[in-house]
């Protein structure tokens, strides 16, 4: 009867020691911290850093135009493609096919 007591006794210990391990091994993958939110967080700012360059670049883009018109540098082209564009102005030599 002891044999078996003992016997019940360390397969209690043995199921409970397994699960601690299984609850923190759960937790370090899916906890507030743990692989599985490491790898969202990682894509996240994958994607943030994409959508930061992809506005940087626009940004210069805009910059250049911007310098393009200002009074300090005229750059001829730009202001008569904006004037087309925007104002719908044509040469006096030139024909409009709609």
């Amino acid at each position: 009867m002891q044999a078996l007591i003992n016997q019940i006794k360390q397969y209690w210990a043995v199921t409970l020691l397994a699960l601690f391990i299984l609850y923190f091994l759960l937790a370090a993958l899916q906890g507030n911290s743990g692989l599985f939110r490491l790898f969202q967080l990682n894509a996240q700012i994958e994607a943030a850093t994409l959508e930061r360059d992809t506005l940087l670049s626009e940004r210069y883009e805009l910059e250049n135009l911007t310098k393009r018109l200002s009074d300090n540098y005229l750059d001829l082209d730009l202001l008569d493609e904006q004037a087309r564009k925007r104002l719908g102005l044509i040469r006096q030599d030139e024909i409009i096919i709609r």
